[in-house]
């Protein structure tokens, strides 16, 4: 706990000239809302000050009334004192819950939290019953802090304390719970109130969130939006976006947009930067630009999308052109805003332009370079067919290098044919993770195309020594505004048959057509027996079914044609 400090007149300094009427004319009584008055009228710490050196001047300080209110002002504005506000406290001889709530409200929001929990302790210790307006902050000191056990043990106080039905103190526990990633004891809470606030829904949507449950997020906001609360928190709504960002679901996301327009006259600037995102990564670059393009506001963070998103979709020259407008507009670059950048050129094959802006981002910017700065430039070469000059800058790198940047030259040198190198990235990768089998596949592949056939049967029988297993890679599909998620390998379909004669049609179609490149036959044995049918195969040829259905959306089905206009 901050020292006690021993208040005086001397500490004060005297009131301007131009104060008003009532603080400078001290003959004049006052009573508990002229006090108030003043208080609520202070805009510094100094005025605040002041105000103080004539209540003890006046003898109201002993007015609990005027204590109360001089720790709520000092502690809980943006240009309060919590030091300031601590003296003050430890003054008051008989505090109670309000005056301790106020001290636990101000310590969390200045990010004292270790003294919020304190506080409540101290609370707890001299017999004063915490209350509904105490457990929302101490909850919140504990997400914060990462203190689990401790907040377990504050939500068994809440259901001792008779408060488990109060709807403020519940939506802090969600939202406590989502922070520790104990979803279970969030939807616990969720499931077991009584009337749910858009606060509440808001909580237990940010907790799906929190541990990258999306699926799950759409679905609450769907069941949401059922139950007539349309008018969802802006926080939410980016929530939501940015679930639509990781599952590909692009319709739904120009849905939330056009209820952003429809109930927000201005987005701000995160909300926008949660647009371009999702469209940049749903595949609507040009809507994506047009998010943009129309912001008055931009930051650091929406060049970085933006830069990142023409990097994904191979507008490298694009990218350069926004970076350079944030240099223009004296926005200084970080590391992330680098890594999009070097990864524009790469995507783009702008080799010289790539090496440029990595002598600039050390040279010009200070920044020293990490491990995804160089896996960067070292894919940019590797395209470029540079891999000598490749595998020479893995060598000179003053940290080691990581698996990706070891599978960049691996990936190079298989396009490339060079297995000379690529036998070297193969055993730096083997060495940093054994049990990767994409990682052994290449090689064999390389192998077997310089029909090596002994190494390539090596391989093959170190990657099944390792116990290599491939996790299943699966594909999202959205019709109607439902999100269906299909699994490579999956055999539990109804129409199994069917859709796997459908998807060898594809295959020797495809073939015959010259567009399936087999180099030779141990190549086909290891992707048809070894990496399975892959799950965008059976997402083409394969009918939609409930079984597969993993998320939906109502909300606002069928938006306006003003909506639909402005996205």
């Amino acid at each position: 706990m901050t020292g006690t400090t021993v208040l005086t007149q001397t500490h004060f300094l005297p009131l301007p000239n131009n104060s008003p009427p009532q603080c400078s004319e001290l003959n004049i009584k006052f009573n508990e809302q002229g006090w108030l008055s003043m208080l609520k009228g202070c805009k510094s710490l100094e005025e605040l000050k002041q105000v103080h050196a004539h209540i003890l001047k006046l003898g109201f300080l002993l007015d609990s009334f005027c204590e109360s209110n001089l720790v709520a002002t000092c502690a809980l504005s943006k240009w309060g004192s919590m030091d300031y506000a601590c003296s003050i406290f430890r003054q008051i001889e008989e505090p109670g819950s309000f005056e301790y709530n106020t001290m636990i409200r101000g310590n969390v929001n200045y990010m004292n939290l270790e003294e919020a929990l304190l506080l409540y302790l101290e609370m707890l210790e001299r017999g004063i019953e915490p209350d509904n307006f105490t457990y929302p902050f101490v909850l919140k000191a504990c997400s914060l802090l990462g203190c689990v056990n401790e907040g377990m043990q504050i939500h068994g106080h809440v259901l001792k304390g008779g408060l488990k039905g109060d709807v403020f103190v519940q939506n802090s526990l969600i939202s406590m719970y989502g922070k520790f990633g104990g979803i279970k004891h969030a939807c616990a809470v969720f499931e077991k109130m009584d009337e749910k606030s858009v606060a509440s829904w808001s909580a237990i949507i940010g907790a799906h969130a929190s541990v990258e449950m999306w699926h799950e997020c759409l679905m609450l906001f769907g069941d949401m939006s059922s139950e007539g609360h349309h008018r969802a928190e802006e926080s939410t709504l980016v929530t939501v976006i940015t679930a639509c960002t990781h599952l590909g679901s692009l319709d739904i996301g120009r849905c939330i947009h056009g209820i952003l327009l429809r109930n927000i006259s201005e987005l701000n600037v995160i909300v926008k930067t949660s647009l371009i995102n999702m469209y940049v990564k749903c595949g609507c670059l040009e809507k994506g630009l047009s998010v943009f393009d129309n912001m008055v506001e931009k930051n650091r963070h929406s060049y970085t999308i933006m830069i990142s998103g023409l990097a994904i979709h191979g507008h490298g020259k694009e990218a350069l052109r926004v970076f350079s407008e944030m240099l223009e507009e004296g926005l200084e670059p970080d590391d992330v805003v680098y890594v999009g950048v070097l990864s524009a050129c790469s995507h783009a094959g702008l080799v010289d332009e790539g090496l440029q802006c990595f002598n600039r981002m050390r040279f010009e910017h200070k920044i020293e370079p990490t491990v995804q700065h160089y896996g960067c430039v070292v894919d940019l070469m590797g395209r470029a067919r540079m891999l000598r000059e490749a595998y020479d800058l893995i060598k000179s790198m003053p940290i080691k290098p990581n698996d990706v940047v070891w599978r960049s030259l691996l990936s190079a040198c298989k396009v490339h044919h060079n297995l000379e190198l690529g036998e070297i990235a193969a055993q730096n990768l083997f060495m940093l993770n054994p049990y990767n089998p994409g990682d052994y596949l290449m090689l064999a592949n390389m192998y077997a195309r310089a029909q090596n056939w002994a190494n390539a049967a090596r391989v093959r029988t170190e990657m099944a020594g390792n116990s290599s297993v491939q996790t299943p890679g699966f594909s999202l599909v959205e019709v109607k505004r439902v999100v269906y998620k299909f699994v490579s390998q999956d055999k539990s379909q109804p129409q199994y048959n069917s859709i796997y004669d459908m998807i060898h049609q594809m295959e020797w179609q495809l073939k015959f057509e010259g567009m399936l490149h087999l180099a030779c036959g141990a190549l086909f044995w290891c992707q048809k027996h070894i990496t399975g049918v892959h799950n965008e195969k059976i997402a083409i040829t394969t009918k939609p079914t409930k079984e597969q259905r993993i998320g939906t959306m109502t909300y606002e089905t069928k938006p306006t044609t003003k909506a639909v206009a402005h996205i």
